[in-house]
């Protein structure tokens, strides 16, 4: 197992911020509100004003499903609301019309595992059919750790998870990320972004479910006004 690829519960760049990230997002958190807009500022905001953010949204996978075939996904360039607005209206759209959702051709997680499975093969390892389709046994093969900690991330923002905020260190196809990932009343996504000084440098990345993006909208419009001239 190749347990570089990936590290969950790790200090991140919140730990920076709050003695106690953990816990810093719970219902019952004094200031609640306001660490959530630091956060939002820190870890979104910043990254949008310098052309760096890309939102994600991702479906699929319904009713326990998890095959990674039917993950589907369709990026956006995000450097304002107004942006987030055009990918509200996109979705809305479709479903208004009964229409595919959007989704670019691109497979987020069934490509490169395909790739994985393919260059362990090819170093001469023999995966049997469990390590291939079980993803708690991908670990098993070089890539397989991060594909599983990506695979555990959309599953989470899919079908939804108890705690407010856990932090995960991962490779991904831009390299080294810390995910923050947050579940809360107003909202479940993640953020994905670089660590230390690449983070002014490097693109980042805003992750959420289809189901999520009106009440994320109303997130950010109510959020990101505050730091409009910051």
């Amino acid at each position: 197992m190749h347990y570089t690829e990936a590290k969950e519960h790790t200090p991140g760049r919140l730990h920076e911020l709050f003695a106690d990230p953990y816990n810093a997002f719970e219902n019952d958190t004094d200031e609640r509100q306001l660490h959530i807009r630091i956060t939002l500022y820190m870890l979104l905001t910043r990254p949008m004003k310098r052309g760096l953010m890309t939102l994600r949204v991702i479906h699929g996978w319904e009713n326990g499903g998890f095959d990674p075939q039917d993950l589907q996904h369709v990026d956006y360039p995000l450097s304002n609301v107004a942006d987030f607005k055009r990918a509200v209206s996109d979705f809305t759209r479709a479903s208004k019309d009964n229409l595919a959702l959007p989704a670019d051709d691109d497979a987020l997680l069934a490509a490169p595992l395909a790739d994985a499975i393919a260059n362990a093969e090819a170093d001469g390892q023999t995966l049997d059919e469990e390590t291939r389709t079980i993803p708690a046994r991908w670990p098993a093969f070089e890539g397989g750790l991060a594909l599983y900690t990506l695979f555990k991330m959309y599953h989470r923002l899919v079908y939804g998870e108890d705690e407010a905020y856990r932090c995960t260190q991962c490779y991904t196809s831009h390299g080294l990320r810390e995910i923050h990932e947050f579940h809360l009343e107003e909202g479940e996504f993640a953020l994905l972004v670089p660590t230390g000084k690449h983070f002014i440098t490097e693109p980042s990345l805003l992750v959420l479910h289809e189901s999520q993006l009106d009440p994320i909208e109303r997130l950010l419009e109510e959020s990101l006004p505050i730091f409009a001239d910051v």
